[in-house]
């Protein structure tokens, strides 16, 4: 009896869900939790982070990385900018980054090592940022649904910021929002996030950059962040052609007065 609900769970979970199309042009399978679903989790999962820490007390550095979150989420489209975008940074080595539904951003301090300007940081954000309005999370938990069924409804959460149960406590369904992206994900939120930085008035070009500067923080052993991208490389050589066909945005940007001054 127990298979059969299950079953039918998992039927209507995929009944729900839809093929939609990115920004990019790229076919996605998503829908099994709606928007308000998304953004309720992203908002659990950072306060969940926020409380287990450790958290930078530094006023500078929290400044610092919400000037650069509000300069990019300006230049988001009506409905995405509306979420209640807030940024945390955490006090860690590791040189990480995140964005998650419903608006919330988290940087560690190690990032400031290898994004050693504004520009460079507002390259990472808007990565981050590219996986939320790119709808990255909820394709994720989509593709878990359908291969775990209804006993792992939302899969695993990865990384160090725990477990989220869900609203009801009846089944402990947790989310994959910080499971590694595809590398498909990966390399559009490059295309989108690299868009959205020149049209901030951030320079594309420090894309560029600060993957360099990853790679070279990183030695023999890239970062954790670069182990499930694309050959860093054969990133870096696209990014390169971008930035030049972003180049135009960006000075539209600047001559609009865009022209952010976080640090």
């Amino acid at each position: 009896m127990r298979h059969a609900i299950a079953m039918l769970v998992i039927v209507a979970l995929l009944a729900a869900c839809a093929t939609t199309t990115s920004s990019t042009g790229r076919t996605q399978y998503v829908g099994a939790v709606s928007q308000q679903q998304l953004n309720q989790l992203g908002a659990q999962a950072f306060t969940d982070a926020k409380r287990k820490g450790p958290l930078s007390t530094d006023a500078g550095q929290n400044a610092y990385v919400r000037c650069v979150v509000d300069a990019l989420v300006r230049q988001l489209p009506t409905d995405q900018r509306s979420m209640a975008w807030e940024s945390a940074v955490f006090a860690e080595k590791e040189p990480n980054a995140y964005a998650l539904p419903g608006g919330k951003v988290g940087i560690n301090t190690g990032l400031f090592a290898v994004a050693k300007n504004q520009d460079q940081l507002a390259a990472v954000v808007a990565h981050e940022i590219g996986h939320v309005i790119e709808r990255h999370h909820d394709e994720r938990i989509t593709r878990q649904m359908g291969a775990a069924g209804a006993v792992q409804l939302l899969g695993a959460l990865a990384g160090d910021y725990g477990q989220l149960a869900t609203q009801g406590g009846g089944m402990l369904a947790q989310t994959g929002f910080l499971l590694p992206g595809s590398r498909a994900q990966e390399s559009e939120a490059d295309v989108v996030g690299q868009r959205l930085m020149a049209q901030a008035g951030f320079d594309p070009r420090a894309a560029v950059s600060l993957w360099q500067n990853m790679i070279a923080a990183g030695g023999e052993r890239p970062p954790q962040w670069l182990s499930t991208h694309p050959d860093p490389q054969s990133r870096i050589a696209e990014l390169q052609a971008r930035a030049n066909q972003q180049l135009p945005t960006y000075e539209q940007a600047r001559a609009a007065g865009r022209r952010p001054a976080c640090g």
